[in-house]
């Protein structure tokens, strides 16, 4: 999936709630950082691929279920000729409609573990809840006026049976108390990375020394430390500002993204990518 095509997803999802895309080979442009503005659910079919999420590298197989909650920063690095899967998107505002829908709150869950292995049936049924997604979604509300509704239904449907199938694994999920605190600077740096791009700044909103923090972050990225992990997300973030919001100009996204003044983000930028944010924006 190219950058032109992401952005129209993007679009899509956010004016149509949910977007089903089945038979796809390719997550999205290789060895580029992106965010997820939307709840991601990735069903591979078959073969495999290798994907960095939040800079941890995992390698997705068949029967696998993905589940990227939005903000999250991925980059692919490889797939085998024969990979496969289906992709439903789900807008930040149907998650938020969602909330008083489900019977199961424990969306935690799906940052500490995003990938479980299903079998070929719970596949199967996990397709069908999809494909009926897929039916309502491409009504529009003149043709199917309770489809909101209908495809709040579906995807709590969906979200139980998930459950369902992935309870034995929960069971089992004990995250250590340093994989709790990766997952919060995670969530943090979502939430507060137009306000603060400082390491301090999340290490006193987690209640821990910056070297100390430094330290355990490294050893669960394997070595990235959370200034480079904060550089990384800010940059995604600018890139998919710079694609995506074309009508803006580099001066405005540089605002949005929290930086004080134009010079800084075109410092910051340039250090980080070894190009202007022009250069970038011109060569897409």
């Amino acid at each position: 999936m190219t950058i032109d095509t992401f952005e129209k997803l993007q679009q899509l999802v956010d004016r149509v709630g949910v977007v089903v895309t089945s038979e796809q080979h390719r997550f999205y442009v290789y060895n580029e950082d992106f965010t997820f503005p939307f709840i991601a659910v990735f069903i591979c079919c078959q073969g495999t691929a290798r994907v960095l999420l939040d800079q941890v590298e995992r390698t997705f197989c068949k029967n696998d279920l993905i589940v990227v909650m939005p903000g999250h920063i991925a980059r692919q690095l490889e797939c085998s000729d024969d990979f496969v899967f289906t992709r439903v998107a789900i807008s930040e505002k149907m998650l938020s409609d969602l909330r008083s829908h489900v019977f199961s709150h424990d969306y935690n869950k799906f940052h500490l573990a995003p990938v479980s292995q299903i079998n070929d049936e719970q596949l199967q049924r996990v397709l069908y809840i999809v494909n009926l997604l897929d039916i309502v979604a491409r009504h529009d509300y003149e043709d199917l006026t309770l489809r909101r509704q209908m495809l709040i239904s579906l995807i709590s449907v969906g979200y139980e049976f998930i459950n369902y199938y992935r309870r034995e694994m929960d069971k089992q999920l004990l995250p250590d108390k340093n994989t709790l605190l990766f997952n919060r600077f995670c969530t943090l740096v979502v939430e507060h990375y137009r306000e603060s791009k400082e390491v301090k700044f999340y290490a006193d909103l987690l209640h821990i020394s910056p070297r100390h923090f430094t330290r355990i972050f490294r050893d669960i990225t394997n070595g990235i430390t959370p200034a480079e992990w904060i550089e990384q997300y800010v940059v995604a973030q600018a890139k998919l500002l710079l694609d995506t919001q074309r009508e803006r100009s580099v001066q405005e996204i540089a605002y949005q993204l929290g930086f004080p003044e134009p010079s800084s983000f075109h410092h910051f930028f340039k250090r980080v990518t070894g190009m202007t944010a022009k250069e970038y924006r011109n060569q897409q």
